[in-house]
């Protein structure tokens, strides 16, 4: 069987509420490593992966592997039942229909429980290959959310390009064009500031506005997000969580004069 329980129901419902639009239904995939989760979006276009390790939760039992086939619109609507400070456990048998969801109130002696029956989704699992990006950087996620919600404004695509002078952001639409660049930045003070900038090799590769804000909804998890780029793979966004826990989109890059 399979009994997870979090500290802070606030976590999971901040990853699900990152990944609801852009995924309908996934496989929650339990082992004793953690719970991790793989998908798609309808157009095949970007790919968000996540682990939750299994220190994250305190106790965790997974006597096997079990899928969790779950509608993400159905889990978000008995997530919105939890207090941001509850405690959240995860329970399901070990050939379940349903799972169960418990919140405790961490102030009074209030449980709610709820399940949500499952789904059996045929999902194929894709090796995701190790890659030697190009240019990775790390930066505050707030900033990069920022950037993605100004520039959509002007067009539907934004060009990353990554060069000695720093990171450049643009877009050419319409109504005109955009540009912010940022360059390499230490903050001592408040080091979830920084701005790193490593590179092997300039990168320059256009992508999809929509997703890239769509992915920004998972700026609340993290204070720092990692953009990995290559020329012609996608592009890797990563927030980071605890106890070495992830949230990770992929996203392909537009290819000549394609909108």
């Amino acid at each position: 069987m399979l009994e997870a329980r979090l500290e802070q129901a606030n976590l999971f419902k901040k990853v699900v509420d990152a990944i609801k639009d852009l995924v309908q239904d996934c496989n929650f995939d339990c082992n004793d490593s953690g719970i991790a989760l793989q998908a798609m979006d309808n157009s095949h276009v970007a790919l968000v992966s996540m682990m939750l390790r299994s220190e994250s939760f305190a106790p965790f039992r997974c006597d096997r592997n079990i899928a969790l086939g779950i509608n993400l619109t159905s889990l978000t609507k008995v997530l919105k039942c939890a207090q941001s400070d509850d405690i959240l456990t995860l329970k399901a048998e070990d050939a379940p229909d349903v799972v169960e969801l418990v919140f405790e109130s961490a102030e009074s002696d209030r449980i709610s429980e709820y399940s949500i029956k499952l789904m059996d989704i045929d999902q194929e699992h894709l090796g995701i290959p190790e890659t030697d990006y190009g240019a990775t950087i790390s930066m505050p996620a707030a900033e990069f959310q920022r950037i993605c919600r100004d520039l959509i404004a002007l067009s539907e695509s934004v060009s990353i390009e990554c060069s000695k002078e720093g990171v450049k952001f643009a877009c050419q639409g319409d109504i005109g064009s955009g540009a912010v660049t940022l360059r390499q930045h230490t903050n001592v003070d408040k080091p979830e500031m920084n701005v790193e900038i490593n590179m092997s090799e300039p990168v320059s590769l256009t992508f999809s506005l929509k997703y890239l804000v769509n992915f920004c909804k998972a700026s609340g998890l993290s204070n720092q997000v990692r953009l990995c780029l290559s020329n012609e793979v996608p592009l890797l966004v990563e927030y980071s969580l605890a106890n070495n826990s992830h949230l990770r989109f992929y996203l392909a890059p537009k290819i000549g004069d394609e909108e």
